[in-house]
């Protein structure tokens, strides 16, 4: 089953699929995590004009990691393939994160995607001994998670020196 490509329709039939394929965004054809990461960004502007901000939206993001791991775990079993690369949820709820910790500015949203997409490629330790020994819903939430925390540590010192 290595060679199974997910389609559209087949995540319309299986709703935990859609969300863990973030949507749909994660069939990208070509850099499935940076597309997975999109959504985030309209979700958090319409969280942001309702109120949800800051502790707020990383309290929310606790709550999305917790369910992550389980809708994370069911679309690596639906999919029969272990961290397929279209399962995306865990940039959406990573990137949320990151985003409830920056100033709601074009600027600010533009370096916090640049820089988390950077650390989410790059896997510097642990984020690669993470992904390489914590496997299924957990290993595939837990290592996004780590790179929304250097993100915001890059990015707080950026506006410390700044």
């Amino acid at each position: 089953m290595s060679d199974f490509k997910p389609t559209f329709s087949w995540l319309k039939s299986r709703p935990l699929c859609l969300l863990g394929f973030g949507f749909g965004s994660g069939l990208a054809p070509v850099a499935p995590g940076t597309f997975g990461t999109l959504p985030a960004l309209p979700m958090a502007f319409v969280l942001y004009l309702i109120g949800i901000t800051g502790w707020w939206l990383a309290a929310l993001c606790v709550i999305l990691f917790v369910w992550g791991i389980r809708i994370c775990s069911h679309t690596e079993r639906e999919l029969g393939i272990q961290d397929y690369g279209g399962i995306v949820w865990d940039e959406i709820v990573a990137m949320l994160l990151v985003l409830a910790f920056v100033p709601f500015h074009w600027t600010w949203w533009l370096a916090a995607f640049a820089v988390f997409r950077l650390f989410d490629a790059l896997k510097p330790w642990p984020i690669k001994w993470l992904d390489k020994r914590v496997h299924g819903g957990l290993g595939i939430m837990l290592d996004d998670a780590v790179a929304a925390g250097f993100t915001l540590v890059v990015l707080h010192i950026a506006a410390w020196v700044r």
